[in-house]
């Protein structure tokens, strides 16, 4: 089954607009009881403007316009840990959370203004993810056991893997397919069957 709820918690519809509510999982039943969860958020965090499916941010009492991108993820992630620890039985329920998919919008240590007309992968992926390090944090603070698919440091060297790499736009949080994707999906397929043994 795929449910697709890309920032965890709950946007709602309230009569000033949509509001993410960072402390508030309604959708957690849908989860509830399964043999497989298979979590994956970062990506969706970057859109700004109209691309942003919030018009306010609430936490607590407290509601605010625009914050932090990485402050709201680990809000995020927190309430999400809170719901793992809780509800999940790990004699029933395996969890799972798919780390950060990089993008290389601008990559300073390569001196590379994005990934556009980049052919190669990268040779060093550079330092820790900011939001790979907020991931990692919040998951050695959980209980519960759960695994990380940690996809991020050999994403970062594929700068050749971005639809802007093949010439089509200035792409570079998506990627082509076949390619990178298609690793994950190896090393899932291969976590799976380990794990679930």
């Amino acid at each position: 089954m795929f449910f697709r709820n890309a920032f965890l918690v709950d946007i709602t519809s309230e009569p000033t607009g949509k509001v993410l509510k960072l402390d508030s999982i309604s959708t957690n039943k849908v989860w509830d009881g399964m043999d497989v969860v298979i979590f994956d958020s970062w990506h969706w965090w970057l859109h700004t403007g109209r691309k942003q499916p919030w018009d306010t941010i609430q936490y607590g009492n407290t509601t605010v316009k625009e914050m932090d991108r990485l402050s709201l993820y680990e809000k995020a992630l927190n309430t999400w840990a809170k719901w793992v620890d809780s509800r999940v039985d790990p004699k029933k329920t395996k969890v799972f959370f798919q780390g950060v998919s990089p993008d290389h919008a601008s990559i300073p240590y390569i001196n590379a203004m994005n990934c556009q007309n980049q052919t190669q992968p990268l040779k060093n992926p550079g330092d820790h993810h900011p939001a790979e390090l907020v991931l990692e944090k919040v998951l050695k603070a959980m209980c519960k056991p759960m695994y990380l698919l940690n996809i991020t440091s050999l994403s970062q060297l594929r700068i050749d893997g971005h639809p802007a790499s093949a010439g089509r736009g200035v792409d570079c949080t998506h990627w082509c397919l076949a390619g990178v994707p298609d690793t994950w999906n190896q090393l899932l397929y291969t976590i799976l069957f380990s794990y679930l043994k």
